[in-house]
This record gives C-alpha cells, structure tokens and sequence, in this order.
C-alpha cells in the first residue's frame, strides 16, 4: 500500500493507482474531459492537473502514479486558471456550433467549460475546416470538432478490438481517422459515439431526430443475444429513437451493433399489426375476439376429436419468462399435451441437459464476469463476435488486460483469432478428435489432474497424439502448446456455441467437452467456469420456464415426455398433431425448412403469433400480433442466470398485444379460469413452480445452483472418415441477430443480403471470382448467391450466414446439424 495527502487527507491506496484513483478514495472530485475509466489513460487534455509538492509543474492525475507520502493539491487558484485557460485554448479551433450540433446537452466539452468558467475567448486562430465524414455508415465523423481526447480510439482498441480509427497524422493536421483514409470498415457497434465527449462522432440514424431533452429514457435490457445487456430506450412521439447503455451499467456501456442500432425493427413494415384469419383461402382482417374465438373454438373440437396429443406448440427465446411460463402451463393444463418446444432443440437444449444431468446448473455455471479474471479461456465452436458480443468484449479484456491465455478452437478464423496464444483451426466434424487431443495434451504436459482421471488416462495411452493431431486437422505442437496454455490454472473459462452444440454427434462431443472442463478445473466452482452460449437472449429462460417436452419449470423432469420439435414435425406429417400453436416462432423458416412447409400444410389449425410476417403466415389459419421486448414488460434470464427486468418504452403497432396478454385470453375461452396478463402477477407463481426461483417485489429472481462434481464419462469412440469435398456451414454474423435484425434498416444497411463465403483455392478451382454468383445444393435443397472469397475458412469449407429469409440456407441442412455435404458450382 502506498501512503499520501491529498488536498489535506490522508490516503491508503495499492501500488500502482493514480492519483485519479487516490482522489476519487476520499471523495475528492478531480475534472477529467480525456478520461474514461474503462480505458487506459491517455492525458491529452490536461483538465486533470494537481500540484505536488517539491514538483515544479503540474502533473495529470490521470496517468501519475501515487508515490509515498506526496502532499497533492487538486484545487487552488493557480490550478483554476490553468484549467480555465486549458478551456480557452482548447476552444481556438473548435467550431461553436452548438445550434446544430447532435451532442447539445450531452457534450462533455460544453460540461467542462462550464465547470471551468470558461466564459470567453481571448484566443484567435485561423480556423481550416476539415471534410466531414458522411461515407462511414451509421455514424459521422466531424474531426472539426474533435479535440483528440482519444476516448473513441481506446475504446475501438482496448474494448471492441477492431482497430479501425486511428490516430494520423501529425501536429495541426492530426485527425482521428482511417489509416488508408478510406470510409470506415468495422463492427459498427457504436461504442465510439458513446464515448466521444462532443460532437464530433455522431449516430447518422439519430441525426437531427430531436434533442436529447426532447426524448424519456426507459431502462430495459437488449432483446438480442444472451449476455442481457442494460440498455436505455430513448423515446419521443410513441417511437424508439436511439439506444444507449451508461458506463456504470453490467456491461460498462459496451453493446454491439444489434443492441445499439437493432432498434429500427421495431418500426418494421413487416410488423404484423391486426389480427386475421383465413377466409376463402386468404388471410383477412378480423377483431380480436373473432380471432380468439376462432382459435379457441377449433382448438376445442380438435382436442375433443382427437386427444390432447393432437395439439402442438412450439414457443420462442424471444418471449419473457412470464410469457413461456403461461404458454406451457396453456399447453399442458389447458389442452393437457405435452407436445412443447422450441428451436432450443437445435442444439442449446440438447447441451444443456447433459451439463445439468453431470454438473447440476442451467445456464452458465458462473456469472460471465468472471471471464474477466480467468487466468486461462477455451472458446470452443464459437464465434463469439456473432453470438454473444458482450462475451467477447470480457474475453478481449481478460487477453490483453490481465493476461489470460487464449485458446481458440474454430474450424474458422474469427475475430478472436488475433487474441489468442494458440488457434486450433480443425477439420469440420472433427471436433471430437480434439478435445481427446486436447485431453492427451494435458496428460502429456504433465497437468494435475483430479481424482477420478485414471480410467479416461488409461484410455487416451491408448491413443497417440499424432493421430488425434492428424484427425482433427492441427499439428501435434499446436496440442501441446495448448495444453501448457490450459495446464495449472486455477481460473479456466470454458466458452463453447453453436458450431459445437449443433456438430454431428453433438452430445458425445458435448460430453467430451465437460470431461474436458473437470480435467482443466473449470467445473471446479473455484473462478472460471462453463459457458454455453446461444445467440438468443431468453433461451435459458424459456428452458427453466418449463419450454421443453420434458421439462417442467425449474428444470424438472416432466412425468410423461411429449414430443419434442422434430417428433412435432414428424407428428404433422403422420396427421397425429393436427393443431400447432407457434408463439413467436418461424418454424417455416427453421433447418429442413421444404419439408416442414409441406407439414404445415396438412395441419387443420395453425395459429402464428409473431411481431413480424414470418415464412410460416402462408400457412396460418389464424395470425395473432405480439408486442415485441420494447412494448411490454416482463423478464429475461440471461445466459448467465441473471434475471432482468424490461420495462414497456413504447406501444405495439396498431392492435397487437402482449404474448401474455393473447395467451390469457385463450385460456380462459378453453379453460373458463383468468389468468394473470401482467408479468408481475406471475411472479409467485413461477415462484412456486420453478425450482430456483423466487419471488421479489413482483418480480422473479433465480438462486445460483451449487455446483456438483462429476464423474468423468469412457472415452468416445470416433472415426475419423473421409472428409465431402465441399461441406456448407451454416451460422450467424456479427452484424445481425436472428431475424429480427434484417428488419433494422439500420443493420441493413451494413449488411444488406446473404452471401456464400468461400476458401481462395476452391473460388480459383471453380473459377469463381470475389463477387460472382455461386449455387450451393444439398440432398435437402439448394441456393444461389454472390461469393465472398476470404482465407478465413479452410478449402473445403463453404460458410453461409443464416439470418437472410431471401437466401434461406437453413433449407439445406438436415435436422438439427449445421454442417452439410454440398456440391459447388458457378452460378
């Protein structure tokens, strides 16, 4: 501990704190502009200055470390006008356009004059306007009135890891800009507008939209991916304008694209807005209680003619806690089938159970802020970019911040790439070879291992390193140096997505994994942790909410399974299920996608309740509109098992409803019983029924799970086989979420249309330059799109993003697998 004064107090702080940090111990407010504590410092603007004793000039305490016993002044008359005079100087070139400027009431410049009483200017320079940046998409970019506080670059560097703005060029012509000059190339995530303290970065979306005084901010949480990060909905006249997020929340403000510009989806033209039914084979028009009536009335008769069995429902990730609760209970108490899933079946549910049947949680095993301190990270399967960006912010900062080794296994390069100690860039498919490559490594490295090890030991000397290097596509040096990166620590993050949840032979590979988790410690509950990952923010929620034909809420095993999604599918086919309730669900849009079309069409009842015109309304008989995250309140459980509150910011379109709202109404023309229709009625009853959860204040919480230890499963068998020359995988991007974001002009707008992504070698074998049109076709179906040649995949290997209706790739898998055979030809 270091021991100084400051402005007459006595401070104690760690070695290696600033005088910022000392000051802010003790209450003592120093005034930064430059500053932003989420970043290192930069002090470039001096506002911070402090006298210390026995120094002769002032230092910046932003950036000075403390010293035993220094005597430090923040606030005297000399400091005072130095700081005034700061203002002055910084105010010579900067344009007074305050009239105009987006960032009026929010600027942190006009802030800082004011506290500094820098009231006039005694300064005067020829003033060189620079060309505003109008080509960089969603943002603008007015370098006049940058005053290089450098907040955005750090932020772009140290949090987001892109590294597209810069510092260039030199003395007076020193701007922050591209390197080449050329417009901007990133994730556009916005972080850098969030921190730029003037106007100088705007949001282009938000230009000119009103002033910041003129819109109401109403707390909620992103209705994107998992990670469930705090956002602010700023709204005016009835409509979202913008979404920001503070420093101080969960997430230090960081969102990605869909968070802070996802929000245009909300004003969607394919937002459904009238209830319908079909009437001389077309969708028409009708009220709500012809709607309902018609539903509840065929639901009836189906169920009396037919048994419960006959009926069907598949519920969504996209809905509140509360929503699924009331659509299980509808389905299993009000019809009485057990017939109930959700696209979690693709893989997350799948994945999950057997982390909840070996280790006793749902969800992650830790709170995803623990990655931040993990000595060692394992991202397996995952591109963390696309499906939770949150996550990856924590995983760039535990790399380069506090030094945790970074092991990263893809058959893909992603972003990460560039962070990671040692890349694992397997075969598709041969996930299975490498996490028994990565188990012998650690065997071979010498690792401390827990008790219980010996069996899986003497079953991996069985197997050489070279041939599990061989089969799995890397080198037998890439295994060790891994497992040197993975061996001794005490704090291992496991992170593992989809393209290992959805692999072929997924649950065997997902078995391996946890063996592979208690070997590392990650299982241990000691830091760390395990992290499953779904690029859908409630898909933990619509679990333990009971959403599976197995699970009642809380996780517990249901007395008597019903089908899950491919048996519904399979049951439509075979005319058993003759009514199919899809609540915030596309099933027509899904994997296997012709297949279930031609199912959809034999089923008497399709009742679609959607926020948007999916691919399934060609075939509803009823059309039900919902309100999405923003026009309702309710809950979501993050993948971490954080249970946050959303809170209604603006209306649904026309005449749609909450889910919970339209499902109460149902229940009680079937059942004749009310129920709740605000989630906060629900709370002690899920309360009562999902073990973990409690009721607080009208709202839901969940308990954390303690973890169990594990025995460690035999060693799978796997065969390596011969490798399809070409094999499509199928997956999401960075720059959209699901489907929702492809009704966000502003996503759009960035990444307008789906595209097949292909190895230089097999674009120059099929002479396909960047751009031209490629088919890709499978047993099940095929598409054709523009090429996008990038060394970022493997020859062999095709990649198609999955969010674009338009290009529909889910069309070519089989079943839940991601990863098909295909055959490659020109356009």
């Amino acid at each position: 501990m270091v021991s100084l004064t400051i402005d007459g107090k006595s401070v104690q702080v760690e070695a290696g704190s600033t005088i910022l940090d000392a000051a802010a111990t003790v209450g003592i407010k120093i005034p930064t502009l430059c500053w932003l504590q989420k970043v290192s410092p930069t002090g470039a603007c001096r506002i911070c200055a402090v006298e210390i004793e026995g120094v002769d000039r002032t230092m910046t305490a932003c950036n000075t470390p403390v010293k035993e016993g220094i005597v430090v002044s923040t606030d005297t008359e000399k400091l005072r006008t130095l700081r005034r005079k700061i203002m002055e100087l910084m105010l010579v070139n900067h344009p007074l356009d305050c009239p105009v400027c987006d960032a009026g009431g929010e600027c942190g410049l006009q802030d800082a004059c004011y506290e500094q009483g820098a009231a006039r200017q005694e300064f005067s320079a020829l003033l060189e306007r620079r060309p505003i940046r109008y080509d960089w998409r969603l943002l603008e970019s007015d370098p006049n009135r940058c005053i290089l506080c450098e907040k955005c670059v750090k932020v772009d560097h140290e949090i987001v890891g892109c590294d597209a703005i810069h510092v260039v060029n030199k003395g007076e012509a020193t701007i922050i800009d591209t390197v080449d000059g050329k417009p901007l190339d990133c994730e556009f995530c916005g972080n850098c507008i969030e921190a730029c303290p003037t106007g100088t970065l705007i949001s282009a979306p938000f230009k000119f939209k009103g002033r910041v005084w003129d819109f109401s901010k109403v707390a909620s949480i992103c209705a994107f991916c998992g990670v469930g990060c705090q956002i602010d909905y700023h709204v005016r006249n009835g409509r979202v304008g913008r979404v920001t997020s503070d420093d101080s929340t969960f997430n230090n403000g960081n969102l990605c694209i869909n968070g802070r510009f996802g929000y245009s989806y909300l004003a969607s033209a394919d937002r459904l807005a009238r209830p319908q039914l079909r009437q001389g084979g077309a969708l028409a028009p009708v009220s709500w209680d012809a709607a309902l009536d018609y539903a509840a009335e065929k639901l009836k008769a189906i169920v009396a003619q037919n048994g419960p069995a006959a009926v069907a429902g598949i519920g969504s990730p996209r809905v509140t806690n509360e929503e699924s609760f009331l659509f299980q209970k509808f389905l299993r108490e009000a019809l009485g089938t057990g017939n109930i899933d959700s696209e979690a079946r693709l893989g997350y549910a799948p994945a999950q159970a057997q982390l909840l049947r070996r280790f006793g949680f749902s969800g992650a095993s830790a709170c995803i802020d623990q990655i931040d301190n993990a000595q060692a990270i394992l991202v397996f399967g995952c591109d963390l970019n696309a499906e939770a960006t949150g996550v990856e912010y924590r995983v760039i900062k535990a790399a380069t911040k506090h030094d945790a080794k970074l092991v990263l296994a893809n058959m893909r390069e992603v972003k990460l790439r560039k962070f990671s100690n040692q890349h694992l860039k397997h075969l598709p498919g041969r996930e299975l070879f490498l996490i028994q490559g990565l188990m012998k490594a650690l065997v071979e490295v010498g690792a401390p291992l827990p008790a219980g090890s010996e069996t899986l030991k003497a079953e991996l000397a069985k197997l050489t390193l070279a041939e599990l290097a061989t089969a799995s596509g890397v080198t037998e040096e890439q295994l060790r140096v891994a497992g040197k990166l993975l061996a001794g620590k005490e704090r291992v993050a496991i992170i593992f997505g989809a393209d290992l949840m959805r692999a072929a032979d997924a649950a065997a590979k997902v078995t391996a994994l946890a063996d592979l988790a208690v070997l590392t410690g990650a299982a241990s509950g000691n830091g760390g942790g395990i992290f499953p990952i779904d690029a859908k923010n409630n898909t933990v929620g619509l679990l333990d909410m009971g959403g599976a034909p197995d699970l009642l809420p809380g996780q517990q095993p249901a007395a008597s399974a019903g089908k899950d999604l491919w048996g519904i599918v399979e049951g439509i086919e075979q005319g058993s299920i003759k009514a199919l309730y899809l609540l915030g669900s596309d099933l027509a849009a899904l994997p296997e996608n012709a297949r279930i079309r031609k199912a959809l069409a034999k089923l008497e009842l399709l009742i679609v309740q959607d926020i948007f015109e999916g691919e399934s309304l060609s075939f509803a008989h009823v059309v039900l509109p919902a309100a999405a995250a923003a026009e309702k309140s309710g809950s979501f459980t993050s993948t971490d098992n954080r249970v946050q509150v959303l809170l209604k910011a603006v209306n649904a379109p026309g005449e749609a409803k909450t889910d919970l709202e339209i499902i109460a109404a149902l229940y009680q023309r079937l059942a004749g019983t009310q129920q709740p229709s605000r989630a906060e009625e629900l709370a002690e009853e899920i309360a009562r029924s999902a073990k973990g959860y409690l009721a607080q204040g009208g709202q839901v919480v969940k308990q954390s799970a303690t973890l169990r230890s594990a025995a460690i499963a035999p060693l799978a068998k796997a065969s390596a086989g011969e490798l399809p020359k070409y094999q499509l995988l199928v997956g999401p991007i960075g720059y959209h979420n699901g489907t929702s974001s492809t009704r966000s002009e502003n996503n759009l707008m960035v990444s307008p249309s789906g595209y097949l992504e292909l190895h230089p070698a097999d674009a120059a074998a099929l002479g396909v330059a960047d751009g031209a049109v490629v088919k890709v076709s499978s047993a099940h179906g095929a598409l054709t799109a523009r090429a996008k040649v990038s060394a970022k995949l493997q020859p062999g290997l095709i990649f198609a993003p999955v969010h674009f209706r338009e290009l529909n790739a889910n069309a070519l898998l089989k079943g839940s697998c991601n990863l098909v055979e295909v055959k490659v030809e020109r356009g």
